[in-house]
């Protein structure tokens, strides 16, 4: 599943809304880090990039109601997973955040985050000289 947070209802139904007009199917609940919205992974690159435009869309809204409303600080949340299969949330400040979302694709983010949590969990000896060479020799 691929997952969208949202610190604003309204917001989140939008993007809820923009989603089932192209006939994906949503799930959405309450996390303590925010709303989130889960769609699945098996869907056409286009729809996904749909879907990632409409989520940055709304993204600029929510900065713009935090301006509006004053805060100050706002955090923002990754979900990824551990080796085990355990599912996490890692908060980040927004700005830092929205800095990931305007380099990277949600998909590339938790991606990171879970290729973070395997190498921690389970750290090897190699170092990255090794890792390169492993490489050359698999391409040839």
């Amino acid at each position: 599943m691929i997952e969208y947070i949202f610190f604003d209802a309204a917001l989140r139904d939008k993007f809820v809304a923009f989603a089932e007009q192209r006939g994906v199917p949503c799930t959405a609940t309450d996390d303590s880090m925010g709303l989130e919205v889960a769609i699945p992974e098996d869907l056409p690159d286009e729809l996904i990039d749909e879907l990632e435009a409409c989520y940055d869309s709304l993204q600029d809204e929510q900065a713009e109601l935090s301006k509006d409303e004053g805060e100050l600080k706002r955090l923002a949340g990754f979900r990824f997973n551990l080796p085990d299969g355990q599912s996490r949330m890692l908060p980040l400040q927004t700005e830092m955040a929205s800095r990931l979302l305007a380099s990277f694709s949600l998909e590339e983010i938790q991606g990171l985050f879970d290729a973070v949590a395997a190498c921690t969990l389970n750290p090897g000896d190699e170092r990255l000289c090794q890792v390169l060479a492993a490489q050359n020799q698999k391409a040839e």
